[in-house]
């Protein structure tokens, strides 16, 4: 069982992890946390990597708030700016049009709360993914977990229920600075495969960035 916060258009390396889970466990229960892909995602466009973040309500007070009480900021236009710049960057790729349609009618349908958004959208790559994982969520925030509070909920015994935690394990910070000391890979689950816009390989980036360039056959570049 994987046990993760929820993000924004996660690393693609979120989704290789769970090709080899058995479920995931999203942790419902922490402190929101600012600067972190909770709220933002990494694409590549012409003009080198660039955030898209998502505002939310009273951000300077929002990491003394649960993440799933956080509110999406719609005062503004920040749907407009990451739709365009996703069609901006990747327009042109193989498989935008395959999922534009789907990822566009999340956005519009303005969800109030940034965990609600997150989840529409997991569940989105999930179906693109064929991942047919179980979804369950915490019960109460642990800094460490014993298997043994969620075993009959897994329908597991205590001996087969294994959580692994990979809370925080994804950072935008970690991602930069493995970039910057010129590392081979920030996340060598994700093997390279061709972006839009070159020249080299860009690691680390959103989920995104994989599916609309390999489509169907983007789960062939997981480790």
């Amino acid at each position: 069982m994987l046990l993760t916060e929820i993000q924004y258009h996660p690393p693609a390396a979120l989704f290789a992890e769970l090709l080899r889970a058995d479920g995931i466990l999203l942790e419902a229960h922490e402190h929101y946390r600012k600067q972190t892909y909770r709220n933002r995602c990494l694409i590549r466009t012409a003009q080198g990597v660039q955030p898209l973040t998502v505002p939310v309500i009273d951000g300077n007070r929002a990491e003394k708030v649960s993440i799933a009480a956080i509110e999406i900021d719609y005062r503004q236009n920040w749907i407009h700016r990451h739709w365009r710049t996703l069609q901006t960057a990747y327009g042109n790729s193989p498989y935008f049009e395959y999922y534009a349609d789907y990822l566009h009618d999340i956005y519009v349908s303005k969800p109030n709360l940034l965990f609600e958004l997150n989840l529409q959208f997991l569940q989105l790559m999930l179906r693109c993914f064929r991942l047919t994982l179980p979804l369950h969520f915490t019960h109460e925030y642990l800094p460490t977990y014993s298997t043994q509070p969620y075993s009959e909920e897994f329908g597991l015994t205590s001996s087969q229920s294994i959580i692994t935690d990979r809370r925080d394990w994804l950072t935008p910070k970690a991602n930069a600075k493995a970039v910057e000391t010129d590392s081979p890979a920030v996340h060598p689950l994700v093997r390279p495969y061709p972006q839009v816009f070159g020249p080299g390989f860009e690691p680390g980036l959103s989920v995104l960035d994989l599916l609309f360039s390999q489509g169907p056959a983007a789960g062939q570049f997981f480790l």
